[in-house]
């Protein structure tokens, strides 16, 4: 055994070793002037600043314990976030949740230019209790949590438990509404709140019984006193740079009923999902949940700081939770983080997409590349399609991201797979940067990731990272666009993102119904922005409002459009579209429970179809779970455009 274990290792190094020489020898591929003008010609986005709705003086850096002074830059880098969805009824994903942490404020607002449907608000958690002195939002969750087919919202903080703002069912006539903040009742996720600091949140069916259930999952230690500038004692930090597990737990809770009326509720409980300490306790920043086999039961990523990102594989029921923890398959020229699940980065972002077009998800996850920094890499697991391989505890996903040039762009963080110009191949978009300031402090930063891990967690022995360090913050959000080659090339200057930002959370929608993919730009101690698609030459494109109806039917309904007061439903949360393509290819796309960091894209499922010959329809397969769990099954057939369908089911009158 030792000597074939001696000879594997030499085997590898060998393998790395042509692998590095052949990379420095071959150089990177690059574009040519031309190529990327025509590339940057396709696409054309205008930056609308997110107007600003609170009259207080901003602040640039946040109050910390003081065992943390010394780096409370570094602990001020989290909370700007977006989210967007359909809140007034008009059949649009136009209305935004922001949260600016210069003001600590979660505002919900319509996006810019779609009209003054409505004054822009404040959700405020009183009257529970909630300190400004020691808590602080750090980003909202869209969803229907008591199934009344009205649009609640999930928001989660720093220093403590998540509060719920369930719409109240009242002076509804029919259409879209001038909502406002009476018409949300806080409603306490935990109760008594603890002390929690969440980064990451997400809403899939875990248990398969066809009632939409939480994951948070915390950075922090749950009980911390982060930003609590008057509290005693030492704070504890990571206690490895590449293997830290000492972060806060993950926490699943399982939908148990609700009410709707003018005083709304919702019951979830919290359950043990039955984690390791290693997966319970890493330091997560993103999180994301998507059926990878096929059962529609929803698999969830991990993408964790200071360490390895976990992929979990779903074996739960209905009222129980099971998960296996599932790694890639290393060969002789695999490096060991280049294995899913055995990687030493820094995760920041995940999001979901069929890259490869075989009809399986594909997962592309943000790490911290910067050069002459920390060139990590980040990952584009593309599925080899043996979901079977599951079952002998192997992800069934290899590393792309090399071949597919993503590997690098800079301190990433929310990163979003999408169609922004419909030609059938799926654009990159990633939010970078980290702290902007006059004074470097990478070589300090590398120091200390070189540093014993015993002293990591004291952050004593930290270097002082405060107002005017710089670390990463001259970057620009990228935008990768996939040539004639196969590969993708970062062409975010070209198209309007040269600016550097400081950016957090990406939210996807098309906000006002022409067929283009918009999005937000929620950033860190500065003006966010919603970005326009005037792309001058869109493709054809597929668009689903997949619903879920509020009570059994047994047909489904199809109209063309957006939703409205005639089919009344919930969004099916981790619903599957498969299309057919010409040519034998595959497709697949989900509604979105809220995968990511803190950015939340809205619940449509948008396809790109390119040049489809003008009356060619699509087949589509869809699967869902209907409102008792059982898996539903059909095939139908659409013109391009918005379609919105109420998925009812035979099988639930079986």
């Amino acid at each position: 055994m030792k000597k074939q274990s001696l000879w594997q290792q030499m085997t590898a190094g060998v393998a790395l070793l042509f692998i590095c020489a052949a990379y420095f020898l071959a150089g990177l591929p690059t574009l040519g002037a031309k190529e990327r003008a025509s590339l940057a010609s396709r696409f054309s986005f205008r930056k609308i600043p997110i107007p600003i709705t609170s009259g207080e003086p901003p602040k640039y850096v946040r109050a910390v314990h003081p065992s943390l002074k010394r780096i409370s830059a570094w602990i001020s880098t989290l909370g700007a976030s977006a989210a967007l969805a359909d809140l007034d009824g008009d059949g649009l994903p136009n209305d935004l949740c922001h949260v600016d942490p210069r003001f600590d404020r979660v505002t919900i607002m319509p996006v810019p230019e779609t009209g003054n449907r409505y004054e822009p608000f404040t959700l405020d958690p009183a009257p529970l209790p909630y300190d400004p002195a020691t808590m602080a939002p750090m980003g909202c969750l869209f969803g229907d949590f008591n199934e009344d087919g009205l649009m609640d919202i999930l928001v989660y903080y720093w220093g403590r438990t998540p509060v719920l703002f369930l719409r109240k069912q009242e002076n509804l006539p029919g259409g879209a509404q001038r909502i406002s903040a009476s018409d949300y009742l806080p409603e306490e996720l935990v109760s008594p709140y603890q002390r929690w600091y969440t980064n990451a949140v997400t809403s899939a069916d875990f248990d398969g019984d066809g009632h939409v259930d939480l994951l948070i999952a915390n950075y922090f230690q749950d009980g911390a006193h982060i930003l609590d500038a008057q509290a005693s004692g030492t704070e504890s930090m990571d206690e490895s740079k590449g293997a830290a597990y000492n972060g806060g737990r993950k926490h699943f809770f399982l939908w148990g009923g609700a009410t709707s009326s003018t005083r709304p509720s919702v019951v979830f409980r919290e359950v043990d999902a039955g984690l390791s300490p290693k997966i319970d306790h890493g330091w997560t920043l993103a999180v994301g949940a998507a059926d990878l086999n096929g059962d529609m039961l929803p698999e969830v990523y991990l993408a964790n700081d200071f360490g390895p990102d976990r992929l979990l594989e779903n074996l739960s029921t209905p009222g129980h939770l099971q998960f296996i923890s599932l790694e890639g398959k290393r060969t002789a020229f695999t490096p060991s983080s280049f294995v899913l699940g055995r990687d030493s980065f820094k995760g920041m972002g995940v999001d979901f997409a069929d890259v490869n077009r075989d009809g399986w998800f594909d997962i592309y996850v943000s790490n911290i590349t910067s050069q002459w920094g920390l060139e990590e890499s980040h990952f584009l697991w593309a599925s080899t399609g043996h979901v079977g391989d599951m079952k002998k505890g192997i992800a069934p996903y290899v590393q792309a991201s090399e071949k597919l040039g993503l590997s690098h762009s800079g301190w990433g963080w929310d990163a979003r797979l999408a169609d922004f110009d419909n030609d059938g191949t799926l654009e990159a978009v990633q939010a970078v940067g980290f702290i902007r300031g006059k004074t470097n402090r990478w070589p300090e930063l590398q120091a200390l990731g070189t540093a014993n891990s015993r002293i990591m967690h004291d952050p004593g022995f930290w270097p002082s990272f405060q107002p005017g360090a710089d670390l990463s913050g001259q970057e620009h959000d990228a935008f990768f666009v996939r040539s004639e080659s196969g590969r993708y090339f970062d062409l975010g200057s070209e198209v309007g993102f040269g600016e550097p930002m400081i950016t957090r959370g990406i939210a996807v929608a098309d906000v006002d119904g022409d067929g283009r993919l918009d999005f937000v730009l929620a950033n860190q101690w500065g003006p966010s922005y919603f970005v326009h698609n005037e792309s001058p030459h869109p493709g054809a494109f597929l668009g689903l409002h997949l619903l879920l109806p509020l009570h059994p039917m047994s047909a489904i309904t199809e109209r063309p459009g957006h939703p409205g007061p005639d089919l009344p439903g919930r969004p099916a949360i981790g619903a599957q579209a498969m299309l057919r393509l010409p040519g034998g290819k595959l497709v697949v796309g989900q509604v979105d429970g809220g995968s990511g960091h803190s950015g939340k894209r809205s619940h449509e499922i948008h396809f790109g179809l390119g040049n489809l010959p003008p009356g060619d329809k699509v087949a589509v397969d869809l699967q869902w779970r209907a409102l008792n769990g059982r898996v539903c099954r059909t095939r139908i057939t659409l013109q391009p455009g918005w379609h919105t369908l109420q998925l009812g089911c035979e099988e639930e009158f079986d």
